[in-house]
């Protein structure tokens, strides 16, 4: 409904500033910016968790038959489909090097990832919230296996995701349609250590002109 997706919006603009903390630390400011997290970003070893770019939210998946049956979710608006490609061309002028793009199976994870990253990997894992009753911190365990899971060296790993997944995770971070939380995961644990959208991207160009 759009009351619920104006107060998320105003959640995620209220913590862009903010940061969570490892699982189990205190919570601290943003650890990486501007030529640090370009050199953090070009060096590897973290996870890229974007949420899907901008949808219809006009449209709702209460009678989404399938995650194939694309008419019956929300869907990326041409704007959405404009920003996901200009993600993906950030990503690649900085010559940042990827390994893996994971996506969530709906409709329009696969078309942000696609559009952005040429091709995917659909992984219900991004969206499972597992056997744990909503609310419990033993909710969607699969996504925490992966922000978890370090990459191989010198490359990074992007998921293409959902905002309450994450959101369930970290607590406190609500991230905008586009945006990518950057995490540092550390096997059995994650951190997330800066939020980077469309914006931020450009400002990562900016430095390298």
């Amino acid at each position: 409904m759009w009351w619920v997706s104006v107060s998320m919006a105003m959640l995620a603009a209220a913590s862009l500033l903010w940061v969570p903390p490892a699982v189990g630390q205190p919570a601290g400011p943003a650890v990486l910016g501007g030529p640090e997290l370009l050199a953090a970003l070009r060096g590897g070893g973290f996870i890229l968790y974007f949420r899907h770019a901008d949808t219809d939210h006009r449209q709702n998946d209460t009678r989404m038959r399938s995650v194939e049956d694309c008419a019956s979710q929300r869907n990326l608006t041409d704007r959405g489909r404009e920003h996901a490609r200009a993600l993906g061309q950030a990503v690649r002028s900085l010559a940042i090097p990827i390994d893996r793009v994971l996506a969530s199976p709906l409709c329009r994870t696969v078309e942000t990832a696609t559009l952005a990253f040429g091709a995917a990997e659909r992984s219900d894992a991004a969206r499972d919230p597992g056997s744990a009753a909503p609310g419990s911190p033993d909710r969607f365990p699969a996504l925490r296996g992966l922000l978890s899971t370090v990459p191989p060296p010198g490359t990074n790993v992007v998921i293409v995701g959902h905002a309450y997944p994450f959101y369930s995770l970290v607590g406190g971070q609500l991230l905008d349609e586009g945006q990518a939380a950057l995490v540092r995961p550390g096997g059995t644990g994650f951190q997330v250590v800066a939020r980077v959208g469309l914006r931020e991207w450009r400002e990562l160009l900016e430095l390298q002109r």
